[in-house]
């Protein structure tokens, strides 16, 4: 493991703060849910499309989000999308209708298109190899460590601050990660007064932005060579973004719940999911040194996240208790993130000289689901009243989504002379 008070250490503490405050911001909205809708007078489909607002331009930047991370460098392109975001969340908390809720969930997407594509162009500069999959898993886990601390979070500001007031002092908080970030943060570890000789010789080399704003993009053979990545993650993404909008929600009006009681049954599926992050992507890590096949270390943990999850969710139709479902939901969450740390490794075994490009390409999987996802679940609840029906479609993506793994080969590298590059490995 990276020490903790090393130079790569504290890049890796930042980024992992940058991804709790995204996805904080991003979910925090789900919490606020019934009150928004109370005040806009809101159906569960209309409901929905305030949901997927953010996704529309999430899944626009990922592709063109990942290219401005290689062009530009992570310093300036997350002082940029962190200014964004963090704007977008604060203006929520003025939204006067329907159309600039929606207009700034938009913004909020606009601003965080382009951070985790990015990040991982970071990671592929300040994290050695070896540590790929910890490093992915473990910041993943502070994402869904805000999924977990959200709900109570925001409970507690809505009722200090209403819940126009939780998303000013959410935005601002994220407004002092931004400073500190370009504060700290070099594009090049050489340049950094922190590095060491020791660190330097552990970390891969750097590829200068601006090697990689005069290189030509092969657009449409990194695009059909990620593609299997892409839907395998969208099976992923599609119950990823059905917890992380509706859950609050099913809790707190498919079961009755008070704000207090619901914000805490949320929070225990997603502290769930943190123990998934990072064992995941230690798991993929410990495979990997002990057999020196990535794609073992890739696709085994991939595997048993979908199907662990589509395991636990399958139940939930089959009891009315609470305690249990709430139980298999958590179990379901906690198999569904095993996916993350191997999977967000991918893009960066098979293109490492196009990391940022290669994991928006992926990203653009889960930022379809994105949209896709919280629509089906209003209008299912809205046309049946039944709370439990959309996992239905969850059950079935994870299990497509198991299928879909084996066709990523994470173990052969994508080159810029097709020539060169060898053929496919029968799975």
């Amino acid at each position: 493991m990276i020490k903790r008070l090393t130079a790569p250490g504290n890049v890796l503490l930042l980024l992992c703060l940058m991804y709790f405050l995204t996805y904080v911001d991003r979910v925090n909205v789900g919490t606020a849910a019934p009150f928004i809708k109370a005040e806009f007078k809101l159906s569960n489909a209309e409901l929905g499309w305030i949901f997927s607002a953010f996704a529309y331009p999430y899944a626009l930047f990922q592709i063109f989000g990942g290219w401005v991370g290689d062009k530009f460098g992570p310093r300036k392109t997350l002082l940029v999308c962190g200014g964004i975001w963090a704007a977008a969340t604060m203006f929520t908390g003025l939204a006067t209708s329907m159309f600039t809720l929606f207009l700034f969930r938009l913004g909020l997407g606009f601003g965080e298109g382009a951070t985790f594509p990015t990040a991982s162009r970071a990671m592929q500069s300040w994290i050695p190899n070896s540590k790929r999959g910890f490093a992915q898993g473990i910041t993943h886990s502070f994402s869904r460590l805000g999924n977990a601390v959200t709900p109570p979070i925001v409970a507690a500001l809505m009722i200090y601050f209403s819940w126009r007031g939780a998303f000013v002092v959410l935005g601002m908080v994220s407004l002092v990660w931004v400073a500190v970030w370009f504060w700290y943060y070099r594009d090049d570890p050489k340049q950094h007064k922190g590095v060491t000789e020791a660190d330097i010789a552990l970390l891969p080399v750097h590829i200068e932005k601006t090697t990689l704003a005069k290189k030509r993009i092969p657009w449409g053979r990194l695009c059909i060579r990620i593609l299997p990545v892409t839907l395998t993650y969208f099976c992923y993404g599609w119950s990823l973004w059905l917890y992380l909008n509706w859950l609050p929600s099913f809790f707190l009006q498919g079961y009755g719940l008070d704000i207090k009681k619901s914000a805490l049954f949320s929070s225990g599926a997603f502290l769930a999911g943190v123990v998934g992050d990072t064992l995941g992507g230690m798991l993929s890590d410990f495979i990997l040194h002990k057999t020196g096949n990535v794609k073992l270390a890739r696709l085994s943990v991939i595997l048993l996240g979908m199907l662990g999850a589509a395991a636990c969710l399958a139940p939930v139709f089959l009891t009315k208790d609470l305690t249990t479902i709430a139980l298999l939901l958590s179990g379901g969450f906690f198999f569904l993130e095993l996916i993350i740390g191997p999977i967000w490794s991918v893009p960066m075994d098979i293109a490492p000289q196009y990391a940022g490009t290669a994991s928006g390409l992926m990203n653009t999987g889960s930022a379809v689901a994105a949209i896709v996802s919280p629509l089906a679940f209003g209008y299912i609840v809205d046309a049946t009243g039944n709370w439990v029906l959309p996992f239905v479609g969850s059950i079935a993506l994870l299990l497509m989504g198991a299928m879909l793994c084996f066709t990523m080969h994470p173990e052969r590298r994508f080159v810029d002379d097709p020539e060169t590059e060898p053929a496919p490995a029968i799975a």
